[in-house]
């Protein structure tokens, strides 16, 4: 040990934490993708009945109490009251995540049904591990949501931080570069589109525990490139938001928000500006 503490501070930080009591990062993701088959067999192309959902099911409490152990002292009592409470909670994840997926049809007209949705669209894959991820969040469990959230980030481009509140039937199109950040509080009914940011004006320590991301309210629309920006920034009920709009104050229920850039049309055989720029 003596040898190891002599090593630059960088690699010894590294050291410490890698022999730390801390859940293994590939475990985590690998047992956030088989939750999600569990709950949408359609996903894998195992054959379902009621006697492999019940083992799958105590094989999934077992996986998730080995990564809850080190986050717990080794403490069985804790552990144990921990899974039950997430897992008592999954039929209702199941159920807000079919209003999700039932939003994503009657809102994408490119979506040929439920199936499609759940097999390849990133949205409805970014928002199931969400409220996976939330509802451990919810029970103080440390480290894993947020393990679980970079995961589905680095896969789909979606950042949606564990700690944010979003309401039922949710809808993220395309998804690229969205970013929900931990104090957003969003309603019922919301559409976001690529792009859009729901964010802090800006960040330090400080700030940790106050609320610092806007609250959307129930059946809003964002399109994309927008961003909305402050604790205190609250979208009205019913407003649509356009794209590349930046917000930074409330707007009142049923807005309309949007800005026009000047765009100019002209017959390029007519224009000799030069259009190539060399640096």
């Amino acid at each position: 040990m003596s040898e190891v503490s002599q090593l630059p501070k960088e690699i010894y930080r590294s050291y410490i934490c890698a022999h730390a009591n801390l859940p293994p990062v590939e475990s985590t993701h690998q047992f956030v993708d088989e939750l999600v088959m569990f709950l949408f067999p359609l996903k894998s192309n195992l054959t379902v009945s009621l006697k492999s959902l019940q083992k799958e099911l105590r094989r999934l409490r077992f996986r998730l109490s080995e990564l809850l152990y080190p986050l717990h002292g080794d403490s069985e009592s804790e552990v144990t009251e921990a899974v039950d409470a997430f897992f008592s909670r999954l039929p209702e994840v199941y159920k807000m995540l079919l209003e999700d997926a039932n939003a994503f049809l009657e809102s994408d007209p490119s979506a040929q049904g439920i199936e499609e949705i759940i097999m390849s669209f990133p949205g409805f894959y970014a928002i199931s591990v969400y409220r996976i991820a939330h509802e451990l969040q919810v029970l103080n469990i440390p480290l894993l949501p947020r393990i679980m959230s970079e995961y589905i980030h680095g896969k789909t481009g979606i950042d949606i931080h564990p700690a944010a509140l979003i309401g039922r039937n949710f809808f993220i199109d395309h998804g690229t570069g969205v970013v929900i950040g931990e104090t957003t509080e969003i309603g019922n009914n919301v559409k976001i589109y690529q792009g859009v940011t729901l964010g802090a004006v800006f960040v330090e320590r400080g700030l940790r525990d106050q609320k610092r991301h806007p609250s959307i309210q129930d059946n809003v629309i964002i399109y994309a490139g927008s961003t909305i920006l402050g604790g205190k920034t609250v979208i009205g009920r019913g407003s649509i938001i356009g794209g590349n709009v930046w917000l930074t104050e409330s707007v009142e229920p049923f807005s309309l928000v949007y800005h026009q850039p000047q765009i100019v049309i002209r017959d390029k055989k007519d224009f000799v500006e030069p259009i190539n720029y060399y640096i």
